[in-house]
């Protein structure tokens, strides 16, 4: 999908699927740039020789109090922070671009730490964040890899269920975002890939975990955050969101 088509996805989808209809509305427009953050910044420490037996630094994978999800060598001298939408069509480019290369050089060396941490700048970041944590968490990063491997197909069935996605809003919360996640395809998509309909269905009833990604939305809003892919290596704000960049400052910092 074209810039301009998700942004035209975006304005459709704003109105009607708005946040404040699930959850508080995220107060983004106006944030400052980042300069820093320091919740990234960390004493670098000695890589280990080895990851733990039987692994790869690559299987090693803890969420954090953000929100995130780290993949790699929790003593990685470089770590590599970023904020993605998973319906941003620069971070599915960042992710198609980088992926492989980042977790098989970068990632299983030890040298570097990889966390993503979802950032809800569209409402449907709503039920997408909400399911890729349904899943065990060894299977998150994987799920988030196919959103954005699949990104045009997933956008283009999300556009043909617009219509029942705007009826959602006058149901009960606890249903809302189950008939949402409907409407766009996002059942569909996720139960081919292994989380059954009723996991799907227990996670998107829980309204307890859909203010909870509005609220590390929020956070990060506050933290003058507000575009997607925002990316941090060892706490500094990177100025280009090109994987060749990143690429550049991952070396430079040591991986």
């Amino acid at each position: 999908m074209t810039k301009s088509a998700s942004s035209t996805m975006s304005r459709m989808l704003k109105p009607t699927l708005a946040l404040a209809a699930i959850v508080p509305l995220i107060a983004i427009a106006g944030c400052k740039k980042a300069q820093n953050d320091a919740s990234t910044s960390t004493p670098t420490v000695a890589a280990p020789a080895a990851p733990p037996a039987g692994k790869q630094w690559s299987d090693v994978i803890v969420p954090t109090n953000e929100g995130g999800l780290v993949m790699g060598n929790p003593n990685a001298p470089v770590k590599m922070v970023e904020y993605g939408s998973l319906s941003c069509p620069h971070c599915a480019k960042l992710a198609q671009d980088s992926m492989d290369e980042l977790v098989n050089t970068y990632v299983k060396s030890g040298k570097v730490s990889y966390e993503f941490r979802s950032f809800a700048i569209h409402p449907q970041d709503i039920p997408l964040t909400v399911l890729v944590r349904c899943a065990p968490t060894d299977a998150t990063f994987g799920l988030i890899e196919q959103l954005y491997a699949n990104f045009d197909a997933v956008e283009k069935r999300s556009e043909a269920g617009f219509p029942q996605a705007q009826a959602a809003q006058n149901q009960p919360p606890a249903q809302r975002l189950i008939t949402i996640a409907d409407a766009l395809g996002y059942t569909d998509f996720f139960s081919a890939r292994g989380l059954s309909v009723d996991a799907q269905k227990k996670c998107l009833s829980d309204t307890a975990a859909a203010a909870k990604v509005a609220a590390e939305a929020q956070a990060i809003g506050g933290k003058g955050i507000d575009s997607t892919p925002t990316v941090f290596i060892n706490g500094n704000k990177q100025s280009d969101n090109e994987w060749a960049d990143i690429k550049k400052a991952l070396i430079a910092a040591g991986a």
